[in-house]
């Protein structure tokens, strides 16, 4: 059986923020007009024929503009039942990670075609709750699209060789991440040493994989949490400084006014 919610289809981007405090990742299609949209302190453009994926882990989108005709359908899929529909590939990691850095993909007349009819077929497939398997048929409907767009993304940025080696160690470094390591410990060679390899060889795998340096998957995850601990007006600016072990409170805000695109003060509202 399908638990409550697993999926959602909706046709209001500025509810996208909301969604991602509840754990959904966004998949969008763009089929009229424009959308201006931030996260963290990157603006990006949503246009017709675009598709849109907002990883878990990412800032909070933020709707900045949009033209009068824009329209758009979206699917929201929670954290779990992405995790059970993904293919084992170790393609889908460096697919999933370039997300952070862009997740808009201009979609060729073909590809539009092919989005449209996955997000067609998880509409009509959600519909049928009386199907005995209805959970099998979702996990498929949904690895299908996740296929597809690792797909668009071969096409958009090329492949790039990667071992499994080199995923493992990527998905380790991560997993320290995923701790919570980046609170104590933002050097390179920390990582490194913990993962018994060099600096420069976990920063090249870093690349190799996920198009970006080691230091840059630090400071995103820094930034990420930062932002989500700075909501929380029960911690004052030192607390949340000495949680991250800054020096200094000048220091900290320096670092989150760079990495966030404004001020600490400014990001509780």
């Amino acid at each position: 059986m399908m638990a409550e919610n697993e999926i959602l289809i909706e046709n209001d981007i500025r509810r996208v923020a909301e969604r991602q405090r509840q754990g959904y990742i966004t998949h969008a299609l763009c089929q009229k007009g424009r959308c201006r949209f931030a996260v963290g302190p990157e603006e990006h453009l949503f246009a017709a024929g675009d598709c849109l994926i907002v990883p878990q882990q990412s800032l909070l989108l933020r709707v900045l503009d949009m033209s009068d005709d824009f329209e758009v359908e979206i699917i929201y899929v929670s954290a779990a039942f992405i995790a059970l529909s993904t293919p084992q590939s170790n393609y889908g990691m460096r697919g999933h990670l370039a997300l952070f850095e862009n997740p808009v993909m201009p979609l060729t007349a073909e590809q539009q075609h092919v989005c449209a009819l996955n997000f067609d077929y998880i509409r009509s497939r959600l519909a049928l709750s009386h199907h005995h398997f209805h959970r099998d048929a979702m996990i498929n409907a949904v690895q299908c699209m996740i296929i597809d767009f690792f797909d668009f993304h071969v096409e958009l940025y090329g492949e790039r060789p990667v071992s499994s080696q080199q995923a493992v160690l990527m998905e380790r470094f991560l997993a320290m991440l995923d701790g919570g390591e980046y609170r104590r410990h933002r050097d390179v060679a920390y990582y490194a040493d913990v993962l018994c390899v060099t600096p420069k060889y976990l920063s090249e795998v870093c690349h190799r994989v996920s198009g970006q340096s080691a230091l840059y998957w630090i400071t995103r995850y820094t930034a990420l949490d930062i932002s989500r601990t700075l909501r929380n007006r029960n911690l004052t600016l030192d607390a949340v400084c000495d949680l991250y072990g800054f020096s200094s409170l000048s220091y900290f805000v320096r670092y989150v006014q760079k990495n966030l695109g404004a001020s600490p003060s400014e990001l509780r509202g």
